[in-house]
């Protein structure tokens, strides 16, 4: 891994995820979480401080040293325990069953291969628990499907294998987990990375 995958790239992606404006689509995705949650692809820890006071840790998994260290200050301040419980989505360190749910946020974009991943959070979920995801991706619209076709090449360099053309609903439905409920739309700004989608499974 070089010296941008390493130190630049993260602090891009970090920069572009954390606008105010990705707050109403955050909050959501947590709301009514219980529990112990597992976090894959945690990133900053931008999602800290829109979980509910019913959750009682998270297991944070990250594989960037940059995303960890800037994570640290939130970690700090949040209500609840945080540990970290590994580096790779794909491979989890954790035994079975061991929480009480799951939270994916822009990170199914970019992990190599995103059903392992998710298998991996089936299996040390909890029966009954449920999956929380929330991503850019695959548009509907030929012509913005054409536009990211396009740009993915140059987007996986620049956001350090960030992808435009996953499908998120598509993923999780080919994975262990039951889609429940999905919310899509486009977002205020450039259309061919502002089609978002929010999803439950359990």
């Amino acid at each position: 891994m070089g010296i941008y995958q390493r130190h630049v790239a993260p602090r891009i992606v970090d920069t572009i995820c954390s606008p105010a404006a990705l707050a109403k689509w955050r909050a959501p995705v947590v709301a009514e979480m219980s529990g112990v949650i597992v976090e894959c692809g945690f990133g900053a820890g931008r999602n800290l401080s829109y979980y509910p006071e019913s959750v009682s840790g998270i297991i944070a998994i990250e594989p960037s040293d940059v995303m960890r260290r800037r994570a640290n200050e939130r970690i700090a301040a949040a209500p609840f325990r945080v540990r970290w419980g590994g580096l790779d989505g794909q491979h989890l360190e954790l035994d079975d069953n061991v929480a009480d749910g799951a939270v994916v946020t822009f990170s199914l974009c970019t992990i190599a291969d995103p059903l392992a991943a998710l298998a991996e959070l089936r299996r040390v979920v909890k029966p009954g628990g449920e999956l929380r995801v929330l991503e850019h991706g695959l548009a509907p619209d030929d012509a913005i499907r054409k536009w990211q076709y396009r740009f993915n090449r140059l987007e996986m360099v620049v956001a350090d294998g960030c992808q435009l053309i996953r499908d998120p609903l598509a993923t999780v439905e080919s994975s262990p987990w039951k889609v429940t409920k999905t919310f899509q739309k486009y977002v205020p700004g450039p259309k061919p990375w502002g089609y978002f989608t929010s999803l439950r499974a359990q």
